[in-house]
């Protein structure tokens, strides 16, 4: 099983991949992992990656354009049935081990395109559900972290242990935990609500792929009122 990461700082995965279990798992060419870095896809000198938030507020937003052209790298000769795009967001649908054990069952391919400052452009999200790729925005709780990063070792570590030949198939049958998600999940949880709304970032207009897509004239009116609104009604 291959999983390729899209971050701006590959280095902080190289300490817990390389360690352990998941160490083992590579050396036994169980799993591949690789990570990328968008300023290595940023077109301008300072390698930029981030900008402010249309609509005003706090923080930096990651532009669209460096993750979608490092996602088209990363995702050249996947098949599309086989290949899973996780992106790793506050307001997306929370981790469990139902999940771990779906996605491992229906792919060979995951890419996680983590997040930080305030988050990601949303039109990374538009261009992937257009490309016809599985795309899945989930978080790993109910708070918020600093970035997606520790969200994507999380699932990974989570995953790698129910590929056949990771670890023995006795610890697995002994883990309560598993039962237990297992039946809640078959009698319906529920799904609590996310804690963070869209974000955009310059360019206005991206054009991808032939496509166009804006930012919601809502953000560019600069109407505080109906961006707060705009916002509390995308939450989650």
């Amino acid at each position: 099983m291959r999983f390729d990461i899209i971050t701006t700082f590959p280095e902080i995965f190289q300490s817990y991949f390389g360690a352990s279990i998941l160490r083992r798992a590579q050396e036994k060419r169980l799993i591949t992992i690789r990570t990328y870095n968008p300023r290595d896809f940023s077109k301008d000198k300072r390698k930029t990656v981030d900008a402010a938030p249309y609509g005003g507020g706090a923080g930096m937003v990651l532009m669209a354009e460096p993750i979608l052209r490092a996602a088209r790298v990363v995702l050249k000769g996947k098949k599309k049935k086989e290949t899973l795009v996780v992106l790793l967001s506050a307001k997306g649908k929370q981790f469990n081990q139902k999940l771990a054990a779906d996605w491992v069952k229906h792919y060979s391919d995951v890419i996680f395109i983590s997040g930080r400052y305030e988050g990601i452009d949303e039109r990374v999200s538009e261009v992937m559900h257009d490309s016809g790729y599985a795309i899945q925005e989930v978080s790993i709780g109910p708070y918020v972290l600093t970035d997606g990063d520790v969200a994507a070792m999380a699932i990974v570590s989570a995953m790698i242990r129910l590929i056949p030949g990771v670890i023995s198939l006795g610890s697995l049958a002994e883990e309560s935990h598993w039962n237990l998600l297992l039946k809640k999940e078959s009698q319906g949880s529920g799904q609590k609500k996310g804690l963070e709304y869209p974000h955009y970032t310059r360019p206005e207009f991206l054009k991808w792929k032939g496509h166009y897509y804006r930012v919601p004239s809502t953000l560019l009116s600069g109407n505080h009122q109906k961006i707060e609104k705009w916002r509390r009604d995308h939450t989650g």
